[in-house]
């Protein structure tokens, strides 16, 4: 089947597409399947909204559901096994793109997050969901909190690959990749002769968040020509920060033992603005060596009409310009990301009480 020729370009041009969705239902019916074969689909993440919408909107759970309630099974127990469940499954159907291309053909399942600013505990259910799945090309999703980036270093010094989620701000983008580089380090330190080359990483710089946020105090200070620009130019030096980092002497040092970059990922990528194309962050974040990941609507509208804007390599001088002038403009750029992590995290704790509400509601309805 013949693959769509812009998402197959935008692939080409080293931007790795992946889906930000799953449910039982995309694989069952084969249309997961169908966005590989067709629309260069090469990735899979999830977070507890995207969980919270596929069992709750669909009877496709409801044999395991049923399982899970005559047996007594607690609905953390079952909510783990539900999820864990999409996940393989979904980690299977991509193992053939891992095989081609090791970094991709994953599937992100993400810690608890309330655990989102407790070290150890995240530690401890990344390694639990690891040996849960038990896929290679599993990735599990820890938050760069400022409790998450220990975690983060202890999983990979134990061989867990890791999407790093809700990362906001370059400051604390860097602070992602000492992060991954030292768990690589660790790992060597405890064993000289350790093969790196399994270990795989994406850091998820956040977009859309950026502008909606932003935008709001832009208005308030009269600067709305500068609307719709600092997300992009946020995501564009970050970039250019992941080619210093992994550019260096110490990533060079790791590089000969095997390791792999840890790419950065696009999220949240999908324009809450209507009045911005809504393509906007997928043509402008075209670099090689990242991941865009995309909801299903935004992928296909870049399949319909989606063009390649300027490389971000061509991009850092205006970028630095735009947040200068944001700043000038009279926006708090640590505030923002203060407020916006903790509008992130508080979101998929949300989404994860309603998840288990909804579990909950449904074991005692299967008894």
């Amino acid at each position: 089947m013949a693959q769509n020729e812009k998402l197959a370009e935008l692939s080409s041009a080293g931007v790795a597409v992946w889906l930000d969705d799953l449910s039982r239902d995309r694989i069952r019916s084969g249309n997961l399947q169908s966005l590989v074969d067709e629309y260069s689909v090469v990735g899979v993440t999830t977070n507890p909204t995207i969980f919270a919408a596929a069992i709750s909107g669909s009877e496709s759970y409801d044999d395991q559901l049923h399982a899970l309630a005559v047996r007594s099974v607690s609905v953390e127990e079952a909510l783990r096994t539900i999820t864990a469940a999409d996940v393989r499954d979904a980690c299977d159907l991509l193992a053939p793109v891992a095989e081609r291309q090791p970094g991709d053909g994953r599937v992100s399942l993400e810690v608890a997050p309330g655990l989102a600013h407790d070290t150890d505990a995240t530690a401890a259910e990344a390694a639990h969901l690891w040996w849960l799945v038990d896929r290679k090309n599993l990735y599990i999703k820890i938050p760069a909190t400022e409790a998450g980036l220990p975690a983060i270093t202890t999983s990979i010094s134990r061989g867990i690959s890791v999407n790093v989620t809700l990362i906001f701000s370059l400051e604390r983008y860097r602070a992602v990749m000492d992060a991954y580089l030292s768990g690589l380090e660790q790992r060597l330190a405890e064993d000289a002769d350790a093969d790196l080359s399994g270990i795989a990483s994406v850091a998820s710089f956040f977009v859309s968040r950026v502008d909606t946020e932003i935008d709001k105090r832009l208005e308030k200070a009269g600067a709305d020509h500068l609307k719709g620009k600092a997300a992009l130019a946020n995501a564009q030096l970050a970039y250019q920060a992941y080619e210093e980092v992994f550019s260096s002497d110490r990533w060079k040092a790791l590089e000969a033992k095997g390791a792999r970059p840890q790419r950065p990922l696009w999220a949240s990528t999908g324009v809450k603005n209507p009045e911005y194309p809504d393509t906007l962050y997928v043509s402008e974040l075209v670099a090689p060596g990242t991941v865009n990941t995309m909801p299903e609507k935004t992928m296909k509208a870049y399949a319909d009409h989606g063009e390649p804007g300027t490389p971000v390599q061509q991009t850092y001088e205006d970028a630095a310009s735009v947040l200068k002038a944001v700043a000038e403009a009279g926006v708090d750029l640590d505030d923002v990301f203060r407020v916006i992590e903790d509008e992130g995290v508080q979101k998929f704790v949300d989404s994860w009480d309603e998840l288990t509400e909804s579990v909950r509601s449904e074991l005692q309805d299967k008894k």
